[in-house]
């Protein structure tokens, strides 16, 4: 029996013989294979030139339209373009000269089978493709956790130090395109190296989790929150300006400091201090001029007492008209 396929797998076929396409079509559908069946080249490129198209296809050799091989080379030339995923393509033929195999498998085709087909060969010779596209997609989801993990820091899973200014570069080109504010808070956890002295490092960890998880239960989903070092953090927020910045930041420290914070099996108090500031189009300022600016405010209010949010606006560039 053919391997159990964990989601529907998805398949175009393409033949013009109509008896034929019937038979493959209802042989897939058995399989537990969802088939989308096309009569000619042209109505299978179509198919497999769509966004999401299958990664499983079967196509005739000799059809009118596009032929097998003509169709390989251009999903081949395709997935190289868009980086899309792999496509495991099977021909059909009724060629058996060495020259014409090996002419459809230097196009860019997996396997071939000849007709008429055998139910048993193309049920391995599925299976195998099957395989193969699992793997893949296991693959990708492995590379795609390492390159999220390389982007995270490891202690709290907030964006690390890179990732977060390479979220605020991008929202900061989007919104001078967009004429549209983004601001930008700095914060810092009050008194955190006590934290660790009296109460050890296994406290302080857990400090961190706890302040990072009320952090990111107060923004929205497209908001950006990343650990800048140590105890400091940065927000990013898309659209959030002059009016709104304090209240924001007000309503975060408020999540921190309103209940105490279980660390180590001990109740700590925990506050932290807050310098906004908020890019304003048609501003030049850079990213590195917004992390200052917002820096600087934040050390205000750690003069002023701490357990506070202090805006502070940002400069104006010295060739500014």
């Amino acid at each position: 029996m053919l391997e159990t396929v964990v989601e529907t797998m998805r398949v175009v076929i393409a033949e013009d013989s109509g008896p034929s396409r019937l038979a493959l079509e209802r042989t897939l559908a058995k399989w537990g294979y969802e088939v989308i069946a096309c009569k000619d080249g042209n109505a299978a490129w179509e198919e497999l030139e769509k966004e999401h198209s299958p990664n499983l296809a079967i196509l005739d050799w000799m059809m009118p339209g596009y032929s097998g091989p003509e169709i390989v080379r251009m999903v081949r030339a395709k997935a190289e373009a868009a980086k899309a995923p792999y496509t495991y393509i099977l021909l059909l033929t009724s060629k058996n000269e060495r020259a014409d195999l090996i002419e459809g498998l230097e196009a860019g085709a997996d396997d071939y089978i000849t007709k008429p087909f055998d139910q048993q060969e193309l049920r391995v010779r599925l299976r195998a493709g099957v395989r193969i596209l699992n793997l893949q997609a296991e693959l990708v989801a492995a590379r795609e956790a390492l390159r999220d993990q390389a982007m995270r820091d490891a202690l709290t899973g907030l964006w690390n130090r890179r990732s977060i200014i390479e979220i605020l570069t991008r929202e900061q080109s989007r919104a001078a395109r967009q004429t549209m504010p983004v601001g930008v808070l700095m914060m810092d956890i009050d008194h955190f190296k006590d934290v660790n002295d009296t109460h050890g490092h296994l406290a302080g960890d857990d400090v961190l989790k706890e302040v990072s998880r009320r952090l990111l239960a107060s923004v929205r989903p497209y908001d950006g929150v990343g650990r800048y070092g140590g105890e400091e953090f940065i927000i990013v927020l898309p659209g959030c300006d002059v009016a709104s910045i304090q209240s924001r930041g007000e309503a975060m420290r408020l999540a921190i400091a309103d209940q105490p914070i279980t660390a180590y099996e001990r109740q700590l108090s925990i506050t932290a201090s807050f310098g906004a500031t908020v890019f304003i189009p048609p501003s030049t300022l850079d990213v590195a001029d917004l992390i200052r600016t917002a820096d600087d405010a934040l050390y205000e209010a750690k003069r002023r007492g701490r357990n506070c949010v202090i805006y502070q606006s940002s400069p104006v560039p010295e060739n500014a008209n």
